[in-house]
């Protein structure tokens, strides 16, 4: 549980910090409005494509051994960030932090589910809920920093602390690997079933709203005349609310049956409101907007994960899904900084960007549709599985 709290609250800070500190890095490095789109395009990108190899990585390396692997590169991802000039160095670091959390979010739900096959929903939400309040604590501490020490390359490398103890915590806690059987393309057959890419395009779709708000949220304001760290106040008050409505919407599922989709309904309207805030009147209840868009986000995000494992009760093909479901996932949700960026340079302001993600919400409202709990058997026929009237 000490491992599943600390390597949680690592895999989001090197992204959410940087949205405050964007002119900061924007004025040392050079890097356009694309470019830092950029910093959240390439680790989005890594983290879709990496999934996809999730189980032949844990069947080749075991999933101790990559996780506390992949937590060094995150901790040497932020650390170079100290020594950061140039525009394509700051992409690098992004990209190396990115492979790493990749790895990490591949792997770690099937442990999760190895780990607590009775639990899995309220564990999942407690690590959904430490990885949304890592993004809290990166937003907040790195203008705090930057404007204590005047550098904004220790805002952002100062948070290779957390992955350091994070490592150290994995090295010591995590339990070994069992034996693992021979098996078939988990991965190719999973691929086959229509779950499983519509299970990709809702977290895709959902994710999007995500990637967007911690680019686009901090200088969306700033354009308004907020400062960094007034901004940055803006997106840990968001990540706390994720972190909350992840912690605490899995396990009060999982007391009120199987059937998810209620939640999963009421966590994509509060994010609607909040977009609708941002685009149609942002001054007038800003940290209003932010909270019911963290709660949509976090509940959403955690229950997504639960939804996934939900459709196994093994966790080998469970662990599979949903890191396909990530990948996928991932993949789609690198996009839309890009396409608010796009949709700023178009049009001057950030409104047309918020409305087009209301759209991609809607389309998620309709997926949920197909994701009861009954019809997992026919949308998964190919193994065997007893998923608890709990939920999980």
């Amino acid at each position: 549980m000490i491992a599943v709290a600390v390597i949680g609250l690592n895999l989001r800070p090197f992204i959410t910090s940087i949205g405050p500190l964007a002119e900061s890095i924007r004025a040392g490095t050079g890097l356009s409005s694309h470019g830092l789109a950029l910093l959240t395009f390439v680790p989005m990108v890594l983290m879709g494509c990496l999934a996809f190899l999730g189980p032949a990585l844990q069947r080749l390396l075991g999933a101790r051994p990559a996780v506390i692997a992949a937590l060094v590169f995150i901790t040497l991802g932020t650390f170079l960030r100290f020594f950061v000039s140039s525009a394509w160095t700051m992409v690098g670091t992004a990209a190396l932090t990115g492979f790493g959390v990749a790895v990490v979010q591949a792997l770690f739900p099937g442990i999760i589910k190895r780990e607590f096959p009775q639990q899995a929903g309220p564990v999942m939400g407690l690590y959904s809920a430490m990885l949304l309040g890592g993004g809290a604590l990166g937003a907040q501490a790195s203008p705090i920093l930057m404007e204590l020490t005047g550098s904004w390359h220790i805002g952002l490398g100062a948070l290779a602390l957390l992955g350091l103890f994070a490592a150290i915590v994995a090295w010591r806690v995590l339990p070994a690997d069992r034996p693992r059987m021979p098996e078939g393309n988990v991965v190719r057959a999973l691929l086959a079933r229509p779950r499983s890419w519509l299970l990709m395009a809702f977290f895709g779709l959902v994710n999007g709203g995500y990637t967007s708000v911690v680019v686009w949220l901090a200088p969306s304001y700033q354009q308004l005349g907020w400062s960094a760290s007034a901004s940055g106040s803006l997106l840990a008050v968001m990540a706390i609310c994720q972190a909350a409505a992840a912690l605490f919407l899995p396990a009060l599922a999982h007391r009120n049956g199987s059937d998810h989709r209620p939640w999963l309904w009421l966590t994509l309207g509060c994010q609607f409101a909040g977009f609708a805030g941002f685009a149609l009147a942002p001054d007038l209840a800003p940290f209003l907007f932010v909270a019911a868009t963290g709660f949509g986000l976090g509940g959403c995000f955690a229950l997504s994960l639960v939804v996934a494992l939900d459709h196994f009760s093994d966790p080998v093909p469970a662990g599979a899904l949903s890191a396909l479901m990530q990948g996928g996932g991932f993949l789609l949700a690198a996009c839309p900084p890009l396409i608010v960026s796009s949709l700023h340079d178009l049009t001057g302001g950030f409104s047309a960007g918020w409305i087009w993600q209301m759209g991609c919400i809607a389309v998620a409202v309709v997926l949920v549709m197909r994701l009861a709990p009954k019809g997992y058997a026919a949308a998964m026929p190919s193994a065997a599985r007893s998923v608890p009237s709990g939920g999980s």
